[in-house]
């Protein structure tokens, strides 16, 4: 079989590191290319970004996995354990309910909970500041205190993508200088 891999664009790879090539479909792929480490099956084409880690995953299966994708610059993914943290100060006053929904949310930052850089007091759900990040179009900001540029810089960080219409105003130089830290 000479067709290439539609995987590893490879023609003649190492069948023993590889697999061999089947057919399915008029599709060729070798039987170890990318299996997801989601999902365990084959043809995840997204690797982690992090220099030495060879966890890859398929788009759908990252919110399960805990996997974080840039949706700006380069488009840059990371696994559950090399993902961008937030980096904020507890708050002993936080009430623990999320500022768009009102339903409680978890005691501390993580992958399910974020909250904003600039008032460092605003809590969320990441399905509902993602919701609101893809519906709120140029009036996207913290839900508290009505912080912008440093609150979207931080979500897009984190993994939340911005409708089409509001990407354009955020400079991508400008993420650098974010409270975010990559653990």
């Amino acid at each position: 079989m000479d067709k290439a891999c539609m995987l590893c664009h490879q023609t003649q790879a190492d069948a023993d590191i590889c697999g061999e090539k089947t057919m399915k479909y008029k599709l060729c792929v070798h039987t170890y290319c990318q299996s997801c480490f989601i999902c365990c099956k084959m043809g995840a084409t997204i690797t982690c970004c992090e220099t030495g880690c060879n966890r890859t995953f398929h788009l759908p299966c990252a919110p399960h996995g805990q996997c974080v994708t840039q949706y700006f610059g380069a488009y840059r993914s990371f696994c559950w354990e090399h993902r961008p943290q937030q980096a904020l100060r507890p708050c002993p006053s936080q009430d623990n309910t999320c500022t768009i929904c009102l339903d409680t949310v978890e005691d501390n930052i993580s992958y399910k909970t974020l909250g904003c850089p600039a008032c460092q007091d605003a809590r969320f759900h990441r399905h509902c500041i993602q919701r609101l990040a893809l519906h709120a179009g140029i009036g996207f900001r913290c839900p508290r205190c009505l912080n912008q540029e440093p609150f979207m810089t931080e979500m897009l960080i984190v993994g939340i993508r911005l409708s089409k219409r509001l990407a354009f105003l955020l400079p991508a130089h400008k993420a650098a200088g974010t409270s975010t830290v990559p653990t």
